[in-house]
């Protein structure tokens, strides 16, 4: 096992990038708008250094909680032995990425919304809009068509020698 313990000890794979990815980051990662609320990644881009986070919260998700001209302070929960702190880290905007993991939720709170709009226009019923989790699967009957059902055994252990 090795026993550096450096800031980016045991990186190799971590802070590298696929091939044909290599190089600076375009322009337009540079105009990204971050605002305080939204829901970020956080991905180590290893061409640049600075305002790099530390190893242990690349590929983590938080949330902004302050947004300066050129980083954006992001909340990230990390567990320590059996508690989970929030912690508030610094990091420049080459390394943070808009997360997509509110879509779904704003997706169905869209379609709830526009459900509610129809019903409200038709007079219709109210109508349960709660996810529901999958019921179990419908029982079913075999027909014999005449034939005795067989019971089937483990065939007995026997000792090879």
């Amino acid at each position: 096992m090795p026993n550096n313990k450096g800031l980016r000890a045991r990186t190799r794979d971590k802070f590298s990038k696929k091939f044909g990815t290599q190089g600076m980051p375009s322009v337009a990662e540079y105009l990204r708008v971050f605002r305080v609320g939204d829901y970020v990644d956080v991905v180590a881009d290893p061409a640049i250094q600075k305002g790099m986070p530390h190893k242990y919260y690349h590929g983590r998700t938080g949330r902004v909680w302050n947004v300066t001209p050129r980083a954006v302070g992001v909340v990230i929960s990390k567990q320590v032995r059996g508690r989970i702190i929030m912690k508030k880290i610094h990091v420049r905007t080459e390394h943070v990425r808009q997360s997509k993991c509110h879509e779904t939720h704003l997706e169905r709170v869209r379609e709830n919304d526009r459900i509610k709009q129809e019903a409200k226009a038709n007079k219709a019923a109210f109508q349960t809009l709660k996810r529901e989790p999958a019921l179990p699967r419908g029982g079913k009957v075999v027909k014999m068509k005449g034939a005795a059902p067989e019971t089937v055994h483990a065939l007995p252990y026997e000792l090879m020698f």
